[in-house]
């Protein structure tokens, strides 16, 4: 179980759970992921001053907390990029150096198939090439290379 499913955990036993999260994660997309799961705010472990204690004040009192530095981290990227599943496991693949044969046979669709899913990840994400696909969906959070 990781963060966000521990959110969605205690959200869904305790609904009126006010959750900060305090991470190292500075993606928009896990940003999204933390809000939408129920965290009432998002604060990146270097950020942590006086905000902290704000931060928590704002949650307690039923209040969302979302620092400035945050808020244009969202705001960046223009409006959310929706990744499907199947593309997220494409870009895992594509980030252990598979080309879309490989990603065919690890998936077991057609080469072609895994093609037009890296067509839709480039476009999904306006990159040109592979490479820029994987470093921009490592930076904005859709996977982790662990």
């Amino acid at each position: 179980m990781d963060g966000i499913d521990a959110i969605r955990a205690i959200c869904r036993e305790w609904s009126k759970a006010r959750i900060l999260v305090l991470t190292t994660y500075s993606g928009d997309e896990n940003i999204h992921r933390a809000l939408e799961a129920g965290a009432r705010g998002y604060l990146i472990k270097d950020m942590v001053d006086q905000r902290l204690f704000t931060a928590i004040r704002m949650i307690h009192e039923g209040r969302r907390y979302v620092p400035a530095e945050v808020a244009v981290r969202l705001a960046e990227h223009g409006p959310r990029v929706d990744l499907t599943d199947r593309e997220k496991e494409v870009l895992v693949l594509m980030a252990r150096g598979l080309r879309n044969r490989e990603i065919g046979l690890e998936l077991r669709v057609t080469e072609a198939t895994a093609r037009t899913h890296v067509e839709n990840i480039s476009a999904k994400l306006g990159v040109r090439t592979r490479t820029e696909a994987v470093v921009l969906a490592i930076q904005r959070g859709f996977i982790r290379v662990d």
